[in-house]
């Protein structure tokens, strides 16, 4: 006679029957108030790859009619995951923004208020948190953690352990690595150059471009392999090929490109020659042709970036842990590349605050488009979650998990960001401002029908006024 298949509960009637308990593995997932998930301990833990470019707009991207920008690699991991178009930086400015990331906190909890200060040494971070769980923690490139202090170190290992990390380079950025290296080598970078003959050669380049400014969009005399963020790259990839055996891992890219000055190899310049680019929105200062050459380099250094992520995912196929590792594109904040006048970052207009996000990776649906609004600090949350790290309670990052599995189309209801005196929180169409360009100034736009920012609606829908004011500051709304 042929027994009887059991059953689930008939495993657990007969486990409570004897006294003992009985681990069943289960598909749902157990989250905690930040998103963490339980992971069975049997499963292998994933890896995650951050490739975190320096400055790049959220508008810059190859999805954008408007934008004749080629990034295949990106396309591929858009198709192969999710894509969020209203992702924003917590804090327009590097070292608050990355000080966002790394504490998984609002502006106003970050430690960090602009480029003047370091990450506090006290602080927590969650490199440290995925290190203590078993992770091999690494990272690359411009880290600026330390943006007040040029305490690098050549090797660029100065404050990798205290940060959490197990191993890494962290170079100075492009005008730190030339401000601090006038006389000798500070930074892994100028080191580097030092050794290839070339420091002198790249400091005479950077005199020329600060006399000219903006308009200088000639060639850099560094060779390819020598240019900073290729050196960047073959880091990254060496750091991967060193994991020790059986470690998940985690990897953070910090590309020093796209940030300005616009310097790119000959080979990059003619990724857009005779390529049009569309002009400034109410842009001042350069001429039309200026604009469009500063456009051409701006992207040839995202381009190469891409170049940079398609490498990358090669090594991970080569190793059979691509279908194990979450891929996340992003960066810490936009370029305002002359629309509204205006360059850099630090103000509150979209291509400033806009970044773009794109995560792919095990158990992610593949090709979705997201609306929901979303920020860096959700970063923090969702890996997180992943690695089946318990959040700190101060976290106010949200997971993504919900969202990147097609379980749900919002994860919160808005996103704020935040420098000096302004602030600034996102609905999903509506954007108000307080502080900004003055302290006692609102502004609100309708992203939705107004997507460059040039109607100011503060004075005629005072009812959305009044109920965003409610959630922009620390304090309020759906974390605190």
């Amino acid at each position: 006679m042929q027994k009887d298949r059991l059953t689930r509960r008939d495993i657990l009637k007969r486990a409570i029957a004897v006294g003992t308990f009985v681990l069943i593995p289960s598909t749902a997932s157990k989250e905690s108030a930040h998103g963490a998930s339980s992971t069975p301990q049997t499963q292998r833990k994933p890896n995650f790859l951050l490739v975190f470019p320096d400055q790049h707009r959220f508008d810059w991207v190859p999805w954008n009619p408007k934008v004749p920008l080629r990034m295949p690699n990106l396309e591929k991991l858009a198709a192969r995951g999710v894509r969020f178009n209203w992702a924003f930086t917590p804090s327009p400015l590097c070292a608050p923004a990355r000080a966002c990331l790394a504490s998984g906190r609002e502006y106003e909890r970050c430690g960090v208020k602009n480029n003047g200060q370091d990450y506090p040494a006290s602080q927590p971070t969650f490199y440290k948190l995925l290190r203590d769980s078993g992770y091999w923690v690494m990272g690359c490139g411009k880290f600026d953690l330390h943006k007040a202090s040029p305490i690098w170190g050549l090797d660029g290992k100065n404050l990798l352990t205290e940060w959490g990390f197990s191993d890494g380079i962290d170079n100075a950025g492009k005008q730190d690595a030339v401000a601090s290296g006038q006389d000798k080598p500070r930074d892994p970078y100028m080191a580097f150059l030092e050794r290839r003959g070339l420091r002198q050669a790249h400091i005479e380049d950077y005199k020329k471009r600060s006399k000219i400014g903006k308009a200088a969009v000639f060639p850099t005399p560094l060779p390819d392999d020598a240019y900073c963020d290729n050196w960047v790259g073959q880091n990254a990839l060496d750091l991967i090929r060193n994991v020790p055996e059986g470690k998940p891992w985690f990897l953070q890219v910090n590309f020093v490109g796209p940030h300005p000055p616009w310097d790119i190899t000959e080979s990059m310049g003619k990724l857009y020659e005779g390529v049009d680019f569309p002009q400034p929105n109410r842009g001042a200062q350069l001429t039309p042709e200026q604009n469009t050459a500063v456009r051409r380099n701006y992207s040839a250094m995202i381009t190469n970036i891409d170049r940079w992520l398609g490498i990358l995912v090669e090594e991970l196929k080569k190793r059979n842990e691509l279908g194990n590792t979450f891929i996340i594109y992003s960066s810490d904040h936009g370029e305002m590349l002359n629309d509204q006048g205006l360059w850099g970052k630090s103000v509150p207009y979209q291509p400033s605050v806009g970044v773009p996000l794109v995560i792919a990776g095990p158990s992610i649906k593949r090709g979705l488009v997201t609306n929901a609004p979303t920020s860096l600090i959700d970063l923090t949350a969702t890996i997180l979650d992943y690695a089946a790290v318990a959040a700190p309670p101060d976290v106010d990052g949200v997971s993504l998990r919900t969202v990147l599995e097609g379980n749900k189309q919002r994860h919160r209801e808005y996103v704020r960001s935040a420098l000096n005196d302004w602030r600034l929180v996102f609905d999903g169409r509506y954007k108000l401002v307080t502080g900004y360009p003055d302290r006692d100034d609102i502004l609100l736009f309708d992203l939705e029908a107004d997507p460059e920012e040039n109607r100011d609606l503060a004075k005629d829908r005072r009812s959305i006024v009044d109920r965003l004011s409610d959630v922009i500051g620390p304090g309020k709304g759906e974390n605190k």
